[in-house]
């Protein structure tokens, strides 16, 4: 485990009660693993199951906390302060919802990273199987960029 708890709000530029990841597994260039436990207060929960909206939010997520943790890696010491947003979602398959109190696995594998695009797959299972995945471009802007 390489970050829990607290620490991942240093990376990402989510805050609560938006935080859709809580565990940085593994991580490099190419490829990261998250968790995160699900719990009945999300605000992607309804009726005792964490929404499709919720799962391409945590993939999306998991990519933010890639790249903040990559940046934080590679010597930066400016926080993380870049807004990103998910630009098209492309074959979403849902297998089924998990119910709160699942602890999720997302995967993460960058297909293609061009400028401030980030092409991802993103997979989230519980219990070994795979609840959804799909396709991500994630575009992101720095809140101090000049222009």
């Amino acid at each position: 485990m390489l970050v829990t708890g607290n620490e991942i709000l240093d990376l990402i530029p989510q805050k609560p009660p938006m935080v859709m990841v809580d565990t940085l597994f593994s991580c490099n260039a190419s490829k990261a693993v998250t968790g995160l436990m699900v719990t009945k207060e999300n605000v992607f929960v309804r009726n005792d199951l964490f929404t499709e909206s919720g799962l391409m939010e945590n993939m999306a997520q998991s990519a933010a906390l890639m790249t903040g943790w990559l940046e934080t890696n590679n010597g930066s010491t400016e926080p993380v302060n870049s807004i990103g947003f998910i630009g098209a979602i492309k074959d979403f398959r849902l297998n089924f919802l998990p119910v709160a109190g699942s602890v999720l696995r997302t995967d993460i594998d960058v297909l293609h990273r061009i400028g401030n695009a980030l092409v991802i797959h993103g997979k989230v299972s519980t219990d070994g199987k795979i609840a959804a995945e799909c396709e991500l471009k994630i575009f992101s802007s720095s809140e101090n960029q000049n222009s």
